[in-house]
This record gives structure tokens, C-alpha cells and sequence, in this order.
């Protein structure tokens, strides 16, 4: 008979962060476990508040089903003798495994003959299972952070202090740490702290709304949406869309109650982001604005009680607000007196990483980079050989100061991207992002304006630190796209230099995040750009900082880009073998490779393929380890017609294919090559190239070589599968 199991452990409020992954880790470890004891559910939920995580699985077989354990034991003539008798071999086997030596089995094998003990084994009582699982399932759940208590060796997000477990009607006795599992929960901490007794799911949500606590996270999310627009819309007013707060906010309390507070108008006159961060990262409020868009001087936040008299409790989130927002207020008066260019210089009292130095020398080096790379990307001129970065604070390199209709845009584009550059991370030093963090580049675009500094220069300062998370919106203008691939660049390779080097789950630098950010810039952009020219030029103007050699280092970084790319594209869809096939030939060119490889994947539908890929293989195969380099074959050294018969072939289609590639018309390329297939197959069939004579066997060789080569650097072909 199929019985429910519910699982609660009650605890201190735990980090709104940890609940999520908490729930999902705690959810696949039962499955883990009752799959690999054999127990099966119909399914496993889990619901959660910050002070209790609850899984429940419903229909658990009651017991292991029994099962039937062979055990193989020595061959039947060393078990017994000439007259059928047991020998030691076999009473000492039986013994073994606690049966009588009359019950031993004889089987037939490849071997022989064996002797067998077959024993039935009862299984376990899923209760008795859940009693040895549960304490193991409970500490393992994995938190970013963990802490101990008391004098107790348990590591947990927080202290637990109570645990419900129950089995169908049946409580579960284990203990983890001094607490001891049983079938009470409590309520609310405050409104009905009251412990209760629960029996299986359906109680157990019924009895906590009860006490105050809506357990389901959907449902308090629910609630909690239906709350703050009932708010809003008392005032004519709508909630801003934040669905990152707004899961946030659910994890953060037990039983969700919206309340409106408002502030000064006169703060509306900070920039919009300013107030919204100051609201959203601090205090946890939704802002609200108005039909147009416009922010209103209201907020909305949820409370984790009722309260008799919720003016009390609103004033009081006002007052702290208000606070808040008289800080930004004086941060900006104060910081706008000095121009955004003038803080440059304090960039070098800021240290960005101990071995790669200040902030100042990183906006140098990623400067030069962003001009290399707006050149490369055929959006500006090039930089000078006089050029130096700071010649681009001078009044003379602000692009407000030409004329779009005189002068050359590549002129212009290229002050745009060195002048937003060197200006990028001077709001560091600024008061309001010492005391709002997140508001770097915000408030980077704000004083650009202030300091009037022409609109695109202030955009692309905004727009630089895009995309901010793996998949996150990339810059709009091509001045931010390019200079985020440099800056992203510069901290690769800076980190890859001084040996910092992510390693498993950890990367404190977020390089991961860095490389797909580059990856997802060019792709969106279609940047006509190599990799590995920006790499080397990085590398190269990190050349004093480094403490590996830069050959080390580029190869490093090459790898590291190639797997994110590899990753990016089977995530897409992409099969690994059409990926694995155009990463080993040229991939630097993101763009192009994505093309080879989209094409790559229908002309695996085409029949020739397969036969072709056959082919292939038998040439690279022959030619793996071998150095030929750039040579050609001697026509007269070929002995047999069907050795002239393929190189005239190559000859002929190799101008075809090169003039495809340059077009960038692979699938007339990969269409040519299906023509090499049957000469190919006759060459391999009717010519030994391994033969004894040295100059004729390496100018087969060098002929193989140069087939191989009209698809090498397109898609090693030879890397699909054979059975397409």
C-alpha cells in the first residue's frame, strides 16, 4: 500500500537567496535515494517559507519489494568431490552465506559448472529506510553559506529548531543534532507561534494558513501581486515590474501583507534609478508610477504581520526611506560639482586588483583595446601611434565638439569609444556609488550628462558593464558593445596572466559570465571580429603585469572562449559532433563559425554526406601525427594514374572552394567537397601510400594533405559521425 510522505524543518529565518536552491537540493536527494533503494513515488513538492523547507511525495511504495540474491560460488569440481560430496570448498561457501550446503544451486555457465547460493531477501519497511535517509538528506542540503550552533557539529543555513516527519500516519524517529523529529509544527512566529499537530499535506497547508503562514510559495507570491496593485491602485498608480524583487520579497516572509507608503516630491528631481535603488536593494519596496511610465513619490512594501495600527508601521518605513533618500540626494549635489572627467585621475588610488594594479592603468589598457577593437569591427579609424589614452579627457577629443555633417563618423566614432572609455569607471570615486554600489555606470551616464558630455559618450558609459548576467540584455549602441568586450577582455586576461584561473564551481572574478557576456556582444552585433587578435593584443598591453608566459597565457584563454562557445552552441541546439567539427579548424571569427556550423548541421542531411564523412576520415587517419606542413606534391613522382586522378581533382576544385569560403557560401563548399568522395575511395583502394620507397610515400602523403586541407580549415569533417 502507497503512503505520503512529509517532511518540515523548521528553522530561523533563512537568507530569501538560499530557499530556492534549498528546496530543489533537498528534492533531488530523496529521489537519488529512493531510486537507488528501489522505491518508487508518484511524485516529490516542496513548498517553503524563510523559516521552514517542506517536501512532501506522494504514494511511496510502503516496503521495498523482496528480491532473489544470487551469489556465485567455486566451480561444481572443487565443490565436490568424485562421489558427489561436498568438499570444504562447499560447506565453507555455504556457511557463507548462511544457508545449508542441501541448498546450494548448480548453474551452467560459459565457464562450467558453479555452485550458486540463492537466497530470498526480504525487503525493507520504507519507514525503516526514511529513518536512515532523512537525518543524511537533511544535512546535506547544500547552502551558499553555513553556519554552526550551539556546541552541535551540524551544519545548516540556519539554526533548526524543530523537525516533522511523517510516513503515511506514522511519525519517523530520527534525530539531527539534539532535535528530535516528531509530527508538530508551529505557526507564525508572531501572530500564532502555537505548535499543532500535523497528518500529511493536505493538514499540514490547511492548519499553517491557520496560524498565519501560507506555505506555498506560489500562493504567497499570488498573494503578494494581488496586494501591491491593490495598493497601487488607490492612487491611480501602477507597480513597476520587478520580477527579481518580487521573488525576493516571497521568500523573504511567512504571511504577506502590502502596505503604501509615500516620500517627498521634492526627491522625484534624483534620477529615476537612483530612487528606485534606493527603494529596491535597501528597503525592499516596489516603486510605482503613473500610466506614462513616470515614477510616482509613493512606494509599496510588504510586511510579515498584521498589525492594529498600520500608520505605525508605514511612518516607520517612510522615516527610514527618507533617510535614504537625503543621503542620495547629498551624495548627488555633492559629486556633481566636480566633472566626471576631473575624477579620472583618482582612479589611481584605486586599487582593482592587487597584481594587475589600479583602476586608472586597467581604463588604459582597455582604451587602446576598445580603438583596436572599433577599428577591427569597422565602426572607427584606427588609433594613432601618438595617440595616448588620456588625450582623450582633453576638450579637443570631445566628439560634441564636431560637426557629424563635416566631419568623417569613423573620426568621430573613434572619440566616442576613447573618450566614453577613459571615462567609464570614474563614477567609481564618486560619493552616491561609495554608498549604492549597484549604481555603477548609472550614475557614470548621469554625471556624463551633467558634465555635458554628449549623449552617446554617456550612453555607452551606462551600457559598458552589459550584459550584467549570463543571458542578461546586451548593449544597445555599438560605442558600449565594444568597449564591454574590452574591459571583459582586459579582467580575462589579466586574471588568466597573474594565474587566477577558475577552477570547478568557483570563478570570483565571474570570467565565465565575462567570456559568454563577449561571446553574446559579437554574436548580437555580428562583429566581424577575430578572438584572437583581441586576445593577443590584450595580452600584449598586459605584458608587465603578467606572471605566466604569454604563450601560456593566450592558449589558456583560447580554451577557456572555445568552451564557452562549444557550450553556447549545443545549448542551441547544435549537435557536439558539428560543433567539435568547426571548433577544430578556424573558429576565432565567432560570426563565421556560427554560420559553418549552421550549415554544417543541413548538409548532414544531404546523402552524401555520410560516405563523404567516411571518406575523410580514411585520409585523416592515415595523416594523424604526421608533420607535412605547407608542402605540395611532385607530379613527377606519381606512379599510378589514380595519383594524378585525385590531384588534378584538387587542382581544380581547390580555387572553387577558396572563392566560396571568401564569400562565405559553405554550403557550395561543403557541396564541392561531396565531389572528392569516389576518387577518394578508388585512391585509397588501388594506391598503397604506405609504401617502402620514402620520397613516394611522402609525396602521397603530401597529396592526402592537401585534400585534407580544402576542408580543414572550413570544418574538420572527419570529426561528424560516420552514421549520419
Amino acid at each position: 500500500m502507497a503512503k505520503d510522505l512529509l517532511l518540515e524543518i523548521g528553522t530561523e529565518e533563512i537568507p530569501a537567496r538560499f530557499i530556492p536552491n534549498a528546496l530543489e537540493s533537498i528534492k533531488l536527494s530523496l529521489e537519488k535515494n529512493m531510486m537507488a533503494r528501489n522505491l518508487h513515488h508518484k511524485s516529490i513538492q516542496t513548498v517553503g517559507t524563510p523559516r521552514r523547507l517542506v517536501l512532501y511525495a506522494q504514494d511511496m511504495d510502503e516496503k521495498q519489494a523482496d528480491t532473489v540474491v544470487e551469489t556465485m560460488g567455486p566451480a561444481r569440481r572443487a565443490a565436490f568431490d568424485e562421489h558427489e560430496k561436498p568438499t570444504k570448498a562447499a560447506e565453507g561457501f555455504a556457511k557463507s552465506q548462511g544457508i545449508k550446503v542441501k541448498d546450494l544451486q548448480i548453474v551452467k555457465t560459459e565457464k562450467g559448472e558453479y555452485i550458486c547460493a540463492r537466497k530470498e531477501v526480504k525487503g525493507k519497511r520504507t519507514k525503516d529506510i526514511l529513518q536512515e535517509v532523512l537525518p543524511k538528506i537533511i544535512t546535506e542540503i547544500q547552502f551558499q553559506k553555513a553556519m554552526r550552533w550551539g556546541n552541535g557539529d551540524i551544519r545548516f543555513a540556519r539554526p533548526i529548531h524543530w523537525i516533522a516527519a511523517i510516513f503515511g500516519k506514522d511519525t519517523i524517529p530520527f534525530k539531527v543534532g539534539h532535535i528530535k523529529a516528531g509530527a508538530v509544527s508551529y505557526g507564525h512566529r508572531f501572530m500564532k507561534p502555537q505548535p499543532f499537530k500535523v497528518t500529511g499535506l493536505k493538514d499540514y497547508l490547511k492548519k499553517t494558513k491557520a496560524a498565519y503562514v501560507i506555505a506555498d510559495m506560489e500562493e504567497r507570491k499570488q498573494a503578494i501581486q494581488k496586494g501591491i496593485k491593490k495598493e497601487a491602485k488607490t492612487i491611480n498608480g501602477v507597480v513597476l515590474q520587478d520580477d527579481e524583487l518580487l521573488a525576493e520579497v516571497t521568500n523573504l516572509v511567512e504571511y504577506p501583507v502590502a502596505l503604501r507608503g509615500g516620500f517627498d516630491r521634492e526627491f522625484l528631481a534624483l534620477p529615476r534609478d537612483v530612487i528606485i535603488n534606493a527603494m529596491r536593494e535597501h528597503q525592499r519596496y516596489f516603486s510605482v508610477v503613473d500610466k506614462e511610465g513616470n515614477l510616482l513619490p509613493y512606494f509599496i512594501f510588504v510586511a510579515n504581520t498584521k498589525t492594529k495600527d498600520p500608520k505605525v508601521v508605514i511612518k516607520g518605513n517612510e522615516r527610514v526611506l527618507k533617510a535614504r533618500l537625503s543621503d542620495a540626494k547629498f551624495y548627488f549635489d555633492k559629486d556633481i560639482k566636480i566633472p566626471l572627467k576631473d575624477r579620472v585621475e583618482q582612479l589611481k588610488g584605486v586599487v582593482f586588483q592587487a597584481r594587475l594594479g589600479t583602476s586608472y592603468e586597467k581604463v588604459e589598457r582597455f582604451t587602446r583595446l576598445a580603438v583596436y577593437i572599433g577599428n577591427e569591427a569597422r565602426f572607427c579609424n584606427s588609433m594613432g601611434a601618438l595617440e595616448k589614452p588620456e588625450d582623450f579627457l582633453t576638450e579637443n577629443y570631445n566628439p560634441k565638439n564636431y560637426d557629424p555633417q563635416k566631419t568623417d563618423p569613423g573620426f568621430i566614432a573613434k572619440y566616442i569609444i576613447g573618450r566614453t572609455a577613459m571615462l567609464c569607471k570614474a563614477d567609481l570615486v564618486s560619493g552616491m556609488v561609495g554608498e549604492f554600489p549597484k549604481l555603477q555606470g548609472v550614475m557614470g551616464m548621469e554625471y556624463a550628462l551633467v558634465s555635458g558630455e554628449c549623449p552617446d559618450v554617456a550612453r555607452a558609459i551606462y551600457e559598458h558593464y552589459m550584459p550584467t548576467q549570463a543571458g542578461g540584455k546586451t548593449p544597445a549602441g555599438i560605442p558600449g558593445a565594444i568597449i564591454s568586450i574590452a574591459d571583459k577582455m582586459d579582467t580575462i586576461c589579466g586574471c588568466f596572466g597573474v594565474g587566477l584561473i577558475p577552477t570547478g564551481e568557483k570563478d570570483p572574478y565571474a570570467l565565465r559570465r565575462q567570456a559568454l557576456g563577449i561571446i553574446a556582444i559579437i554574436i548580437e552585433k555580428g562583429f566581424p571580429v577575430s578572438i584572437d587578435k583581441i586576445v593577443d593584443i590584450s595580452i600584449y598591453l598586459l605584458n608587465s603585469k603578467l606572471t605566466r608566459t604569454l604563450a601560456d597565457v593566450k592558449k589558456d584563454v583560447m580554451e577557456f572562449f572555445k568552451e564557452r562557445l562549444r557550450n553556447q552552441l549545443m545549448s542551441q541546439g547544435s549537435s557536439f559532433d558539428t560543433v567539435d567539427a568547426v571548433l577544430s579548424s578556424s573558429w576565432h571569427d565567432i560570426n563565421d563559425a556560427i554560420k559553418r556550423v549552421k550549415t554544417l548541421e543541413k548538409f548532414k542531411k544531404n546523402p552524401a554526406c555520410g560516405a563523404l564523412v567516411v571518406a575523410f576520415k580514411r585520409v585523416s587517419n592515415i595523416l594523424k601525427g604526421i608533420e607535412l606542413n605547407d608542402e605540395k606534391p611532385d607530379a613527377a613522382l606519381f606512379e599510378d594514374v589514380n595519383e594524378r586522378a585525385l590531384f588534378e581533382v584538387e587542382e581544380r576544385i581547390a580555387p572553387e572552394i577558396a572563392a566560396y569560403w571568401k564569400d562565405g557560401n559553405y554550403e557550395k563548399v561543403f557541396e564541392t567537397l561531396s565531389s572528392l568522395k569516389g576518387i577518394i575511395d578508388t585512391f585509397f583502394d588501388k594506391v598503397m601510400v604506405m609504401v617502402d620507397d620514402e620520397k613516394i610515400r611522402r609525396n602521397r602523403l603530401v597529396l592526402l594533405n592537401t585534400v585534407r586541407n580544402l576542408y580543414y580549415q572550413i570544418a574538420d569533417i572527419s570529426k561528424l559521425a560516420a552514421q549520419i
